[in-house]
């Protein structure tokens, strides 16, 4: 006997679709950092580019009338939500403008140490040979020297300036976007599909450009988001130690380290600064896993 096929109504077939569907769409709604994203957002990206427009004051104006004037709910008043510091400079306007030079000396040591890093990287690893060696020992010796001590170094022969940041945090990352891209590069270039283009007649720029660079973009974009907390902490540490942007430039490590004689008495000079840093960079370092947890092939077969 012939078997009947059966045959599905428009409300059959989108039924069993729909249950599929919306099930795997609130899965990935809960899955995305919503937290962390907004934290980024309120505090670093928006201030950051708007400090000027949303500070009430001016990050350097001084009102003596209104020094180590209380937070509002500590007994202050909304003129300065978050405080004064000893010189009246209100707290919540610095802070707003710290973020502007985390966020920038983050982008910039970011960008220029994945420019070096991957670089070098994809020479190590597919030339192989002496270049491998040497980069990899210039590696060995950044990943060896600690940042506190160049950053020493460059303040006694230039001062502390932005562009001495910028040096430490190049200095710092290069090495570790080298090594991972490397052992990338070396597992890539034995594969089946970069041999093919060197029977093509494909030149090595050309490999390296079309075949294996894309192949490596997502384990760079994972680190840089993983690097961008710990910049931000480094560039706090320096600053804290008046080894890095020197004053009166509102960072958060000054404002942290104006705040650390009078942390009895006048705690939310160095509290609030302080706070920012910690949610920054756990924002942060929780979207850099959530984006590592998206991007890698082995986790999403994993789930």
């Amino acid at each position: 006997m012939p078997t009947s096929t059966p045959v599905y109504g428009p409300d059959k077939m989108d039924t069993p679709r729909t249950s599929r569907t919306l099930p795997r769409a609130w899965s990935e709604l809960r899955s995305w950092p919503l937290i962390p994203l907004a934290i980024i957002t309120l505090v670093l990206l928006v201030p950051g580019l708007f400090a000027d427009i949303l500070a009430p004051y001016g990050p350097l104006e001084i009102d003596m009338r209104a020094r180590l004037q209380p937070p509002v709910f500590f007994g202050g008043d909304w003129s300065h939500v978050l405080g004064t510091d000893r010189l009246g400079r209100d707290i919540f306007s610095r802070t707003l403008h710290g973020a502007y030079y985390a966020m920038s000396i983050s982008v910039t040591g970011i960008v220029v140490g994945v420019v070096i890093g991957t670089t070098l990287g994809l020479i190590a690893g597919y030339a192989r040979g002496w270049a491998d060696t040497i980069i990899m020992r210039l590696v060995d010796i950044s990943l060896a020297l600690p940042a506190i001590l160049l950053a020493l170094a460059l303040a006694a022969m230039f001062g502390p300036s932005f562009q001495s940041v910028i040096a430490v945090v190049v200095f710092v990352l290069w090495a570790y976007f080298a090594r991972q891209v490397r052992a990338e590069v070396l597992s890539l270039r034995e594969r089946d599909f970069v041999a093919r283009a060197r029977v093509a007649g494909a030149s090595h720029f050309r490999i390296l450009r079309r075949h294996i660079f894309p192949n490596v973009i997502n384990t760079v974009v994972v680190l840089a988001t993983l690097q961008v907390g710990i910049v931000i902490s480094l560039e706090a540490s320096l600053s804290f130690l008046g080894i890095g942007i020197p004053r009166p430039t509102p960072t958060w490590g000054i404002l942290v380290a104006d705040g650390r004689e009078l942390i009895v008495t006048a705690w939310w000079i160095s509290f609030f600064p302080g706070l920012a840093i910690l949610l920054v960079v756990l924002s942060v370092n929780l979207f850099g896993d959530w984006l590592r947890n998206r991007l890698d092939p082995k986790t999403r077969q994993m789930r």
